[in-house]
């Protein structure tokens, strides 16, 4: 029998965590030591004491797609500069706090980016949608199956000279 090796561009990302209630201490592995904390509002047993994994979850949207971008952008020969996000969660929280049936998913989701580039328009579409594809965190966002709303706009990146 063969052993089953795995590909080489696989990169586990491991998180251990513990807590007690609903407040979580949580520590990436093979991090440079981060830590970050997480609970929930009164409303949902929580005493607000640091963000909620919702925040947490809408937060890794507006990173991953910095992220992804900043590596698209190399791939492009474009440059990149200040970015601004706003992301809004639309929840019902029926299923989350009152048990009915349904899906516990955020509703819609939309993104609204600013940044500053070089980009021409047709370099610039191509960034938002390569971005888009090749991002894991806005892949399960639109894979989940909520309404899913990138909107994106270039600002003239200041002259370096």
């Amino acid at each position: 029998m063969t052993a089953v090796r795995p590909k080489q561009t696989v990169v586990p990302f491991v998180v251990h965590s513990e807590g007690t209630g609903v407040f979580q201490t949580l520590r990436p592995e093979g991090d440079a030591g981060h830590v970050f904390t997480a609970d929930a509002y009164p409303a949902f047993g929580g005493a607000d004491s640091a963000p909620s994994p919702l925040f947490f979850a809408l937060g890794s949207l507006t990173s991953c797609n910095q992220v992804t971008a900043s590596l698209v952008a190399k791939d492009l020969g474009i440059r990149l500069g200040r970015w601004t996000f706003e992301v809004r969660g639309d929840l019902d929280t029926a299923v989350l706090v009152g048990g009915a049936e349904g899906n516990a998913n955020f509703d819609r989701v939309q993104v609204r980016a600013t940044v500053e580039t070089d980009a021409t328009p047709e370099q610039f579409a191509r960034l938002v949608s390569e971005t888009a594809r090749r991002c894991p965190v806005t892949q399960l966002f639109e894979r989940s199956g909520l309404e899913f709303t990138n909107d994106w706009t270039p600002v003239a990146l200041p002259d370096a000279g």
